[in-house]
């Protein structure tokens, strides 16, 4: 069935697995920043979060990943021949990873926006009044309920983050849909290919819902479910 090609399936999913957790990093670290800056009293950084979250939302993920590979590769491209130095040629990893998680960190900005708002800020003044610094407060109490109103939207995020890593394949990098394609190129069985690199995306992603739901419980300990 596989035709000599299981090995190759089974490095582009490695692949896909490592672009994927790597982008979902980046974009929950710029998803935190942009959301900070949205709630932030500062007129400046909330205008910056909006207009990143508005233009990043507002247009196609194929799109902005093609525009991003080819705009960062010709600026490198005019610098090196103003500098007289070897072309530097971009990653195709380093640059899937950078383009999915600048794509998902606007989603995720919303995401932790919500979440944010979703906390009583009486609490917040209550860390205050004993004597917390800011840091604690984050981390004792803004942290772990914002994660119980988050998860779900995370959980949506990341779901589509992992079936976005498919685009990677339009520039150059060897993953799970290349090599899927390729095979299936070689042997003229195309559809057995892509069928099998359907089905790894779906336990890939019913994983993760195993693991988002233990996720879902740890930060909902103390909380009564409502009952109908």
């Amino acid at each position: 069935m596989l035709h000599g090609y299981g090995w190759v399936i089974a490095l582009g999913t490695w692949q896909t697995v490592k672009l994927a957790l790597l982008s979902l990093l980046l974009a929950v670290v710029l998803g935190l920043l942009g959301a900070s800056a949205k709630v932030s009293r500062v007129a400046a950084l909330n205008k910056v979060a909006s207009v990143y979250t508005t233009l990043i939302r507002g247009v196609p993920d194929l799109v902005l990943m093609l525009l991003l590979f080819y705009s960062i590769q010709m600026w490198l491209n005019r610098m090196t021949d103003y500098m007289q130095i070897d072309q530097v040629d971009i990653d195709p990893f380093v640059a899937g990873v950078m383009t999915i998680g600048f794509i998902y960190g606007a989603y995720f900005t919303e995401t932790f926006r919500g979440a944010f708002m979703s906390v009583p800020a009486g609490q917040i003044e209550a860390g205050v009044s004993t004597g917390m610094s800011g840091l604690q407060v984050f981390r004792r109490i803004l942290f772990p309920q914002m994660m119980r109103f988050a998860l779900p939207g995370i959980a949506n995020n990341w779901q589509v983050l992992v079936k976005a890593t498919a685009l990677v394949s339009l520039i150059g990098l060897t993953d799970l849909v290349k090599v899927a394609l390729d095979a299936g190129k070689s042997t003229f069985s195309m559809f057995n290919f892509i069928l099998i690199a359907a089905v790894i995306y779906l336990a890939l992603t019913s994983v993760s819902n195993l693991v988002l739901v233990w996720l879902g419980k740890r930060y909902s300990l103390g909380v009564r479910e409502a009952r109908i």
